[in-house]
């Protein structure tokens, strides 16, 4: 029987309480009521999602040799005997040229990880041939054009003859081993050609999200000294036309290093040349289709990924061969209980993010199955967008941010409800914490109830999902908003407990790991101090993720935020999430950003930007803004209540969908005159409508200003 005390602790929104009878005693009823907690949602990992190790590779053996039967049996065996287990699934899941000899060599006090040393292999062959050679008219990859209607299929033999020719292409420029490469593409097969074409010739490629300005791409090539570029005339992206060949003329002017950009023209107009432009079209036209993947060491780079750091300067981390493969492939068919052989996985990230490299490309490749190119938006040519795309494309697993998810609820159910979403299977959520209110909408609407939802948790640096609903055993439960349970080999501990505000018997704090696990990512390009002092610093021995969590008594983790978006008022510390949750309880809150900011008095005040549904988008404002103030009283105390709360059309995001706090702290201590680099903004329009809406209704006294 579930204890009440701990669902009052998950479920931050207004329980049905004739749902929640049968698993809570009457007293326990009468104390929700009055402290309005959320609703009970009754979610049970069905047995169609159970943990089954008879199926998966590597796991039916360690079951057999040592009885393991249930994901807790696994968990426990992947902690205790981590060089076993993992060892076992790098023989099963991957080929090799020569095996490994040992499985790791990890030392989390100096940042320095090797696994399956000794090994050698190529990723590409493991993502390609071994599966051209037995099924190779099976359907690779799925191109959903900007357009619906108009995909495109591509096998695993089609893509293995792009590949090698684009690798050939390559080598012809006098890419070696070693050498980078940065792709500057949209979502479409040649990127992932690409990505396979420098892991068949051993180059590093790099990834730019094509939204990036001509000065971020700029400063990634110069970081890196990439030697060619990879890049198209234009692309279309929500029915417009965005224009990538001028972004990467500028960006290249600067960068010595490169010697050619290869170009791949989509539109008539040819455009103006320059000296390093060559002709996709005609480089591929005048080479083999045979390319022989070169043997890479275990550990050898595969890529490199940038992501945002604290200095402002680009921050690429390193991802190498075996370990990232390997925990890509285990962590896609394990956590959205995946089947390679029938199922479609719509993953609906960017292929230029973390989430793009491993569950659109390396992971489902390297099973052998089917994945999705998403080239659009949720929201063109209207919000049916991703239910049309499930209903034509009988897509089984759904992974997608919460932003979309929020985005889509705002807009109503109605249009969900001519799609026939039967095919599928589970959900899968990603990139930041996820509300209740858009989850339960997910599970209601989307999933009809049926569909477990996999809120993961996982970063660009540990390479996949590392604590997520699943794998678990069926009649296990599924909180909402909850990451839940670590994955094999993941071991997390909450350190700083005195961080957040008080969850009684929770434990609050910053997640840190304590053993290292194959997809983890082995340093900072150029600048290995740095990757120790980021993330083995602050407790020598353990990797810092840098996120704030808590735990229960039942060792179930829910993921709060970065442990900086923790904010001290009048000696209270809480996360912003707690405050963002609490908004959430009110019916017609779509989204929410509550950011600091310095406060004479206090500490630190407090200014929430908020998004209502279109359903309340004209209710009386001052109404809205006290019903709000009234529901954090209620949720946490007085002293949470923001000093504003602005309501807004919409919040500034990156085209990744996460909300860019900065700004808004900018906006809110008026330092407006640069917000520096905003290349990834989605939508800069946004800023001038929400610094005209705090113009005409802030009141800050001058005492909090700085």
């Amino acid at each position: 029987m579930r204890d009440p005390r701990l669902l009052a602790r998950l479920v931050p929104r207004k329980w049905n309480v004739d749902a929640c009878l049968k698993h809570s005693n009457a007293a326990a009823v009468e104390k929700n009521k009055k402290n309005s907690t959320p609703a009970c949602v009754d979610v049970y990992v069905p047995a169609s999602h159970a943990f089954n190790p008879a199926v998966l590779p590597g796991f039916v053996g360690l079951a057999e040799q040592h009885g393991l039967k249930s994901y807790k049996d696994f968990h426990r065996f992947s902690l205790e005997n981590s060089d076993q287990f993992w060892g076992a699934l790098g023989s099963a899941y991957l080929d090799w040229q020569k095996d490994f000899t040992t499985v790791q060599e990890s030392n989390f006090k100096t940042g320095d990880i090797k696994w399956f040393l000794g090994g050698k292999l190529n990723v590409s062959y493991n993502c390609l041939d071994r599966h051209v050679a037995r099924t190779p008219d099976k359907t690779a990859l799925i191109w959903e054009k900007d357009e619906p209607g108009k995909e495109e299929r591509i096998t695993y033999s089609q893509l293995l003859g792009m590949t090698c020719r684009l690798a050939n292409v390559l080598k012809q420029a006098n890419v070696k081993h070693g050498d980078r490469v940065v792709i500057y593409l949209p979502n479409c097969p040649l990127a992932v050609a690409g990505m396979m074409a420098c892991a068949r010739i051993g180059a590093i490629h790099s990834l730019v999200f094509a939204g990036f300005s001509a000065d971020a791409l700029r400063d990634r090539i110069q970081n890196c000294e990439a030697k060619v570029v990879i890049t198209v005339d234009e692309m279309t992206r929500g029915g417009k036309v965005i224009g990538l060949k001028k972004i990467v003329d500028a960006a290249v002017k600067d960068c010595p290093s490169v010697q050619a950009v290869f170009l791949e023209q989509r539109s008539k107009n040819e455009g103006k040349a320059t000296k390093l432009d060559v002709r996709l079209h005609d480089a591929l036209s005048g080479v083999d289709a045979i390319c022989k993947p070169e043997v890479m060491d275990s550990e050898d780079p595969l890529f490199l990924l940038y992501t945002s750091g604290s200095t402002g300067k680009p921050k690429g981390l390193i991802h190498t061969q075996a370990g990232y493969l390997l925990y890509a492939a285990v962590t896609q068919q394990v956590a959205f209980n995946y089947s390679p052989a029938e199922d479609v996985f719509g993953c609906v990230a960017d292929v230029g993010w973390i989430t793009g490299h491993s569950y659109i490309v390396y992971g489902p490749l390297a099973n052998g199955g089917t994945t999705v190119l998403f080239e659009s938006t949720p929201l063109y040519p209207n919000p049916s967008r991703y239910w049309e795309m499930v209903e034509r494309l009988k897509i089984n697993q759904l992974y997608l941010s919460p932003t979309a998810v929020r985005s889509l609820l705002k807009r109503g159910d109605e249009h969900l409800r001519d799609h026939d979403l039967s095919s599928l299977k589970t959900l899968g959520v990603v990139g930041e914490p996820i509300n209740h209110e858009a989850w339960e909408w997910l599970y209601d609407k989307v999933g009809n109830r049926k569909c477990p939802i996999v809120d993961t948790y996982w970063q660009t640096e540990t390479g996949g999902v590392i604590i997520a609903p699943l794998p678990a055993d069926a009649g296990d439960p599924i909180y909402p908003s909850m990451a839940m349970r670590p994955f094999f080999g993941i071991d997390p501990i909450i350190e700083n407990s005195e961080a957040l505000v008080d969850h009684g018997a929770d434990l609050a704090g910053a997640i840190y790991i304590k053993q290292a696990w194959p997809g983890i990512t082995r340093g900072v390009y150029g600048d290995q101090q740095r990757f120790v002092e980021t993330y083995f610093s602050q407790s020598p021995g353990h990797y810092c993720t840098g996120d704030g969590a808590i735990e229960t008594p039942e060792g179930y983790f829910r993921v709060t935020g970065r442990t900086d978006e923790v904010i001290n008022i009048s000696g209270h510390r809480l996360g912003t999430a707690e405050i963002e949750d609490a908004l959430d309880l009110h019916d017609g809150l779509s989204e929410s950003a509550v950011i600091s900011f310095p406060h004479s008095v206090k500490g630190e005040g407090l200014v929430a930007f908020v998004v209502m549904k279109d359903s309340h988008a004209k209710d009386d404002r001052k109404k809205i803004v006290k019903e709000l103030k009234d529901v954090i009283k209620m949720k946490i105390a007085s002293y949470a209540v923001p000093e504003e709360i602005l309501i807004c059309q919409s919040l500034p995001k990156t085209r990744s969908g996460k909300i860019m706090r900065r700004i808004l702290k900018q906006i809110a201590t008026s330092k407006t005159d640069d917000f520096g680099d905003t290349s990834t903004l989605a939508d800069p329009y946004v800023l001038e409508a929400i610094i005209a809406t705090w113009s005409e209704t802030h009141t800050h006294a001058e005492n909090t200003k700085t």
